[in-house]
């Protein structure tokens, strides 16, 4: 190990703390900061959203274009990033932000170079941005 780098839990990231119950969220049993119940709640993606990230993720893996990708949920928004290599920039965002869900829509789709590619209220129609099909030319 390198002498910048430490064993000691991050200030601004607590160390994994285990809690016995249900589990369920807002059931008073979780971690602050987790589910409902917490004082600082995180925006997550729920079932049917991940399933379309999913869905999209490994048709692309399956063509070779993506390789990786990461989760991050923080208070303010849910973000689903995916790479090229592991070790590049991402190269797509996929954001979840419920703060913009009555203005410009909740979801986006970035490139990586910060360019909102498409922002709507409805998942599938934003992920469409990525999803470019084969489509007939010239027919008529």
């Amino acid at each position: 190990m390198a002498e910048s780098e430490t064993t000691e839990p991050s200030r601004y990231r607590p160390a994994l703390t285990v809690v016995a119950g249900s589990g369920r969220p807002g059931q008073g049993d979780s971690p602050a900061g987790w589910g409902e119940g917490g004082a600082n709640p995180l925006v997550s993606f729920d079932r049917r959203e991940l399933n379309q990230l999913f869905n999209l993720y490994g048709a692309k893996v399956a063509s070779g274009e993506w390789r990786d990708y990461a989760l991050d949920f923080t208070p303010s928004k849910a973000v689903f990033s995916v790479f090229r290599r592991t070790s590049e920039a991402p190269l797509y965002r996929i954001e979840k932000n419920p703060e913009l869900a009555r203005r410009q829509g909740a979801y986006a789709v970035i490139a990586a170079g910060g360019l909102v590619m498409r922002r709507g209220h409805d998942l599938a129609r934003v992920l469409r941005a990525l999803d470019k099909g084969l489509r007939i030319v010239g027919a008529e």
